[in-house]
């Protein structure tokens, strides 16, 4: 009974997608208040369903240890997103959804999960520490993904872009089979740091791994057919509104970011760092190199270009990121004032986005 009561918010998604169904025609011709409303129930009920994923990631990756660890979570996280991304594609044409949802994630993984963390460790631990070359592989890596498939992609003619697209998938994904081998076994010690002060978690559950598996991928399908209502909701509120339209990539991105972030909390009060910095950069990294390939694979089946190119606002933001991460990031070493630094930036992005410059 403790443990069915666990998965109450995934018994309550069910209920809440059957009422979705039903309801979402009505809702829409009603919109207002009725519209509204039950999309914050949908959005709700993908978020709990959400932080249940995470909950079957977490205890997994206490079993694995690091470096798999933070790298189950990231994929945990990185596949609700994608899936929900996917959904939304299919419904009103928004050529720019994809690449303003990788940029919002970005956003979300290293200015507010990495800066509110760090605010958090610092406050509690002063200066804490972790593996400084997990970081600047991180960082190298996420340079050139970006480069890759958001800036280079500005200057690719309509005439080419489905040959620049094979190109940017096979990329894409060679690098990032070679950078989990080399997360994953030669180098492997650049993602852990231990020292006697880390309280690591305890996982107190018995159960099969087969079975956190299993949950987690029929929740992954669950998240799917709630944000099949959640779009079509969402079209017919931004439909004729003044509203920003960078709100849905921004949805995508926090119900994806919402579980890393009480679980980079909690590893930064446990002076955890070298945990937090694993699913900042790593959801960031996991995020561009796994998403974009899958949207530009769609494109391709659908023969309608997606634009990915950033705009001078994303890529301003993203350079000021990156310097910033650069520069605080370089001696093993982070604290409350780097953290501020970080989350100034987020304070920023979502000014840009509620002003809809995003």
């Amino acid at each position: 009974m403790k443990y069915l009561k666990s998965e109450l918010p995934i018994a309550i998604a069910l209920i809440v997608l059957g009422l979705g169904f039903a309801l979402e025609h009505g809702a829409v011709e009603h919109g207002g208040v009725t519209l509204w409303g039950l999309l914050l129930v949908i959005l709700a009920a993908i978020i709990g369903v959400a932080f249940r994923i995470a909950h079957h990631a977490e205890v997994l990756a206490v079993r694995f240890g690091e470096p798999y660890g933070t790298l189950i979570l990231t994929l945990a996280a990185v596949s609700v997103e994608v899936v929900i991304l996917v959904v939304l594609l299919m419904g009103e044409p928004n050529p720019t959804l994809a690449r303003d949802t990788v940029f919002a994630a970005v956003m979300f993984d290293i200015n507010g999960i990495l800066g509110l963390a760090a605010i958090v460790g610092g406050i509690k631990h002063g200066q804490t520490k972790y593996n400084i070359s997990s970081a600047n592989s991180f960082v190298a890596m996420l340079l050139v993904a970006i480069g890759v498939g958001m800036f280079i992609p500005d200057f690719v003619p309509d005439t080419q872009w489905h040959i620049y697209s094979v190109f940017s998938i096979t990329i894409m994904v060679v690098m990032y089979m070679a950078f989990l081998r080399l997360q994953t076994v030669e180098h492997r010690k650049f993602f852990e740091y231990s020292s006697a002060t880390d309280e690591e978690a305890h996982d107190e559950s018995h159960s099969p791994n087969a079975l956190h598996v299993g949950i987690m991928l029929a929740a992954i399908v669950l998240v799917g057919l709630l944000s099949e209502v959640l779009s079509v909701l969402l079209d017919a509120g931004l439909s004729g509104s003044s509203l920003p339209k960078a709100i849905p990539a921004v949805l995508v991105a926090l119900i994806s970011a919402s579980p890393e972030i009480l679980t980079a909390l909690k590893a930064a009060q446990q002076n955890r760092m070298q945990t937090t910095v694993n699913i900042a950069l790593g959801a960031s990294l996991a995020t561009v190199l796994l998403t974009l390939p899958v949207i530009e694979f769609i494109a391709l089946f659908t023969g309608e270009r997606i634009v990915m190119a950033l705009t001078p606002v994303q890529g301003g933001m993203l350079l000021l990121t990156f310097l910033t991460v650069m520069n605080n990031l370089h001696d093993g070493e982070t604290n409350a004032i780097e953290g501020i630094s970080h989350f100034v930036l987020f304070a920023a992005f979502i000014m840009l986005v509620v002003m809809g410059l995003i």
